[in-house]
């Protein structure tokens, strides 16, 4: 059975956003909806999977507090379940940064619709940055892209502080899977000094959905939180599978390599593996 997977963040104050849990678990529970739901202070984050029926409810059912009114979110589709089971969790931020002063509901940069990114990081003047984990970048990016090299997120901020100058990067180019750490990324950097800082609307996964493959200037698969493991362009499903050992995407390379042994290690993680053996 298809399974409709949808992804949504929103930014805005939810000062009682533990008190919105109980009631969001069971209407999902009740929809069988399985997936993952952050709820904070700042907003809400997540990845739900579940019948067409089921996502419409839960979409409405956010929708129906006035704050969320405008939730927007990215669909796509799987004929296998993409999670095991459910999770609304309460966090300090629904995507951590670790610097409470970065509030993208004060500022943020300037969203770049997808029709229009191909444009913008073709011009010399823009420095174009992937703001992602390594693990994600390794197996697909914008060409052209720099790669922060961050194990995670909290990172992001001492890779500008070290690499870049608000006096010489007058234009800046950020994007991400979804969008959600891009708008902190370029609060951060606002903040920073920095005047000019643009990210993708929708992020890798929106461009994939609505740029033709034959106009695009993207690399690779795009890394996806959950069992499908990469996306590819119109969000089918990709190439990749997940290392059990180590949590990292392996290609048909990898599997065919003498360094993975299945559901033990991968070459990733093989000399590890070997060391503790």
């Amino acid at each position: 059975m298809t399974q409709v997977v949808a992804t949504f963040y929103k930014f805005v104050k939810l000062p009682d956003f533990a008190d919105k849990r109980p009631s969001l678990l069971a209407h999902c529970q009740a929809l069988g909806i399985t997936g993952t739901i952050l709820l904070a202070a700042e907003g809400i984050n997540s990845t739900i999977a579940g019948s067409r029926q089921a996502i419409d409810s839960v979409l409405a059912f956010l929708r129906s507090d006035p704050r969320l009114a405008d939730l927007q979110h990215k669909e796509s589709y799987t004929d296998s379940p993409p999670f095991n089971r459910l999770k609304v969790r309460l966090k300090k931020e629904i995507v951590t940064i670790g610097l409470p002063e970065v509030d993208p509901n004060q500022q943020v940069g300037t969203y770049v619709n997808p029709q229009d990114w191909n444009a913008l990081i073709s011009d010399p003047d823009v420095v174009l940055i992937d703001t992602r984990n390594t693990y994600e970048v390794n197996i697909g990016t914008f060409k052209g892209a720099q790669n922060p090299h961050t194990d995670s997120f909290r990172q992001f901020p001492d890779y500008v502080r070290h690499h870049l100058d608000s006096t010489k990067h007058k234009k800046v180019a950020l994007f991400c899977t979804g969008g959600i750490r891009c708008e902190k990324a370029s609060s951060f950097m606002l903040s920073q000094g920095f005047q000019e800082v643009y990210h993708l609307k929708g992020g890798i996964l929106k461009y994939l959905e609505q740029v033709p493959e034959n106009e695009s200037l993207w690399e690779g698969e795009c890394f996806v939180f959950d069992q499908r493991i990469a996306l590819k362009h119109r969000l089918e499903a990709g190439t990749y599978h997940m290392c059990y050992g180590c949590g990292n995407p392996i290609s048909q390379a990898d599997l065919n390599s003498p360094k993975y042994i299945k559901a033990i290690c991968c070459p990733h993680c093989f000399d590890d593996f070997i060391k503790e053996a």
